[in-house]
């Protein structure tokens, strides 16, 4: 049996893409193994899925001052030789890492010992983890291709990000149920992030007497952010978080506001939904979000408010415009060279193993 080696940690959005790939990975016949972070939420998630998991020791790399900065590089040279160690016991046929530090010492333990080694950039410009990579990746996949000016030639490889299959099978009629809504009338769903937005959950409900009229509306507003002055709205339902429901409430919906968050849009892309993103401002984030969306506008997939410019009349003439040329946004994403990430990445890995 073919093994692989999957990597990837220090959030859900480098574990999930992950994920999604293990149904595939099973029926071409791959063994997998991971390697994340001794604690980090990686650990829980793919142990509770019965994949043999490693831990190895992880240093944050930071672009600014912090007295962690002496000492994380030793964490680093540890986890590199704890890697080299893994590697040579497991002799895998190829490594796949979707990012985040704990990857860096895996992926070049991965060339010192020959194996090709996959990486996979969600965000238009590499992170500094993946930066760090590059130079020992065979090849790498982004969601964009103003990204491949940034890569060394020949390495970048269009891909999307790999979509959980579960994604694509909702259930409107469900989704109605549980919210309590209508499966016939048009139906807006807002994504504020994992941990909600105060700035787009404001405007929202401001602007709510305005949109309910002609949709209804989910609203999942993140932790400690539900208003219970709104909770017996007519048409309006809110949620703090949403897990193995939220494949269903995607079925429901027929428009979606979401932060630009690039496993958020590639989603958004792969389920063919017309879309108004709101990316994270530069002055909260280094501005990924802001490039990610901007490219999805420049393909016709998305309608784009940039964060200081969010109130309540452009969000409302937002929802007008996609409504009204929605076909437009789907058609676009459909002729999308991202249609099969998982199809796309999976010839990747068969090809090197």
């Amino acid at each position: 049996m073919k093994k692989i080696v999957l990597t990837g940690g220090g959030t859900a959005g480098h574990v999930t893409p992950n994920i999604a790939l293990l149904p595939s990975l099973a029926e071409a016949g791959f063994e997998v193994h991971y390697i994340g972070s001794y604690n980090g939420i990686e650990k829980k998630l793919i142990e509770d899925m019965g994949i043999p998991y490693y831990g190895i020791s992880s240093g944050k790399l930071r672009r600014y001052f912090d007295v962690k900065n002496f000492s994380d590089p030793f964490r680093v040279l540890k986890g590199f030789g704890e890697a080299d160690r893994i590697l040579r016991k497991i002799k895998p046929e190829v490594v796949f890492s979707k990012g985040g530090f704990v990857t860096v010492p895996v992926v070049i333990a991965a060339k010192k010992n020959h194996i090709p080694a996959i990486i996979h950039e969600s965000d238009m410009t590499p992170g500094l983890a993946n930066k760090l990579c590059i130079p020992s990746a065979s090849k790498v996949c982004c969601n964009f291709k103003e990204t491949f000016d940034l890569l060394p030639e020949g390495k970048a490889v269009l891909t999307g990000t790999p979509i959980r299959r579960e994604l694509f099978e909702g259930n409107a009629d469900k989704a109605a149920e549980f919210c309590g809504l209508s499966p016939n009338r048009p139906t807006i769903l807002i994504i504020g992030g994992s941990s909600g937005s105060v700035v787009i959950n404001n405007v929202v409900r401001e602007s709510l007497e305005d949109i309910l009229p002609n949709f209804q509306v989910i609203h999942l507003c993140g932790k400690d952010h539900l208003d219970q002055k709104l909770s017996n709205k007519k048409g309006y339902v809110q949620f703090e978080y949403i897990s193995k429901e939220l494949r269903d409430l995607f079925a429901l919906s027929d428009l979606v506001i979401s932060r630009a968050g690039a496993n958020a849009i590639c989603e958004l892309l792969a389920l063919k939904k017309p879309n108004i993103l709101i990316p994270l401002s530069k002055a909260a984030s280094r501005g990924d979000q802001i490039l990610n969306a901007k490219s999805f506008k420049k393909n016709g997939f998305s309608y784009v408010i940039e964060e200081e410019e969010l109130s309540k009349a452009s969000l409302l003439n937002a929802i007008r415009d996609v409504a009204a040329h929605k076909e437009q946004y789907i058609k676009a994403m459909q002729e999308s060279e991202m249609s099969d990430s998982i199809g796309t990445i999976m010839k990747l890995i068969q090809d090197l193993a």
